[in-house]
């Protein structure tokens, strides 16, 4: 069974940073594109983020272009969401998966909650 445990949330002013992270048990991690979603409140959840199983390349929404920056560390289990220049139009609850065309964990993890108002 896939766990997934996201961390590093918070309430930030605008123009602030976080660091997420994303643990990942009970899977071959290292064999999977990973992804950082978002979903804000009375939105579907959307795509932020993506890089592929060996961490050679990203790609990032639009909306976060220049601001975010994903990362992995196959050694720890764990991707990274390094956000910055945070506006309030960022404030969502954070979630990781696969993404890059690896098949999507059936299970989604609790998320971490980012709130940028000042």
């Amino acid at each position: 069974q896939v766990q997934l445990v996201e961390s590093g949330g918070g309430l930030v002013q605008p123009g602030g940073s976080l660091r997420l992270s994303c643990a990942v048990s009970g899977s071959i991690f290292s064999i999977y594109g990973m992804g950082w979603y978002r979903q804000a409140p009375g939105k579907q959840r959307e795509l932020v983020a993506g890089i592929t199983s060996g961490g050679g390349r990203t790609n990032y929404a639009d909306s976060v272009k220049g601001r975010f920056t994903i990362s992995r560390d196959n050694a720890k289990n764990t991707v990274y969401l390094q956000m910055n220049s945070l506006k309030p139009e960022d404030t969502a609850v954070y979630y990781c998966n696969t993404a890059w065309g690896s098949p999507p964990f059936s299970s989604w993890g609790q998320g971490t909650q980012v709130t940028v108002s000042s």
